[in-house]
């Protein structure tokens, strides 16, 4: 099933005649041609697939493929990369789109830039079925995806859940909706935030919140050990300011906080029990004083990799060294 992040024009028929995948996210992209070809399965068994890549389609081609067949069999044709496609058959495949054969489904992927837009512009004149499947470069679409693919599998997991298998797992789709598949094969009812670090703990040591978990602990040397592996396995610098904000936030609400039981406190400050406890040993070394630079600090990492400065990795390692010696305040006062 497609994501929700795949968006569909309403034409939402897997089966039209053409439909038209744009965009650069391969796993959305093979998705979509997927879906065709399941629906097209289910309505044929004997359905001939047909995935043809740029230099495959030659002039002519295309029409050899659609030619009325003496069993008159099903056929789907995918035909990838369709920007990079040859100014002659960008004709064939135009010509095409203005009486498509019957029995035929042709799947058009396309990059969607400037490159092979008259091919794009004909296909969604022509009214075929289009399927969005953009880059998701963002962090709050990744986020979204995830939770898109639980509700997909009919299962339900709860946004700390989400965020921290975004975390963990890093920018690779893929790997995303393996680890959604793999949580809701494994685990039974509601998948919450400690399911998914127990599965992915592993995955953790290279996620944000490990650098912030390091950081507010004053262990300076981890946390940019933990911060330069993170960025290297694709974590985005905003996912790991965002995370030092989170450490260094609850650090300033526990402090704050009047004393009681974690379960208590995790009520009035809305954090869960273990976090509760966990914060309360990261604490340790803090002040008042030392709580506001770290926040400074993370206020001014979070400009770098937004735009404001020109090195966001550097920005980030200021912040990390920032926090780690305001986590040990206390200590030098």
């Amino acid at each position: 099933m497609l994501s929700v992040m795949a968006r569909k024009t309403a034409n939402d028929d897997p089966l039209a005649p053409v439909t038209l995948a744009v965009g650069q996210e391969d796993l959305l992209l093979d998705r979509a041609v997927r879906e065709v070809v399941a629906a097209a399965k289910a309505a044929d068994a004997d359905t001939d697939v047909r995935d043809l890549t740029p230099d495959q389609l030659q002039p002519g081609t295309l029409a050899e493929l659609t030619s009325p067949s003496l069993f008159a069999e099903r056929k789907v044709v995918v035909v990838r990369n369709a920007q990079d496609l040859s100014a002659d058959t960008v004709k064939d495949v135009k010509a095409y789109l203005g009486s498509p054969a019957e029995e035929i489904t042709l799947v058009l992927l396309h990059a969607g830039g400037a490159k092979g837009k008259g091919l794009l512009d004909a296909a969604r004149k022509a009214g075929a079925r289009e399927v969005a499947c953009p880059k998701m470069t963002k962090p709050a679409d990744r986020l979204a995806f995830v939770r898109g693919e639980f509700r997909s599998s009919g299962r339900s997991a709860t946004p700390e859940a989400c965020q921290t298998l975004c975390d963990a797992i890093g920018s690779d789709l893929r790997e995303l909706a393996s680890a959604v598949s793999q949580l809701v094969a494994d685990v039974e009812g509601t998948i919450d935030e400690a399911v998914v670090r127990r599965y992915y703990t592993g995955r953790a040591e290279a996620s944000s919140f490990t650098v912030a978990d390091r950081a507010v602990e004053g262990r300076t040397a981890e946390a940019l050990e933990a911060l330069r592996w993170s960025l290297a396995t694709g974590v985005a610098p905003v996912m790991i300011t965002s995370a030092l904000a989170q450490g260094v936030r609850a650090i300033g609400k526990l402090s704050s906080a009047r004393g009681g039981r974690p379960a208590d406190l995790a009520r009035e400050l809305g954090m869960p029990p273990w976090k509760i406890d966990r914060v309360r040993q990261q604490m340790r070394g803090w002040t008042p004083d030392g709580v506001a630079v770290a926040l400074r600090a993370v206020a001014e990492a979070d400009a770098g990799v937004k735009g404001g400065g020109d090195d966001p990795e550097y920005a980030l390692e200021k912040a990390v060294v920032t926090i780690a010696r305001a986590a040990r305040s206390r200590g030098r006062g």
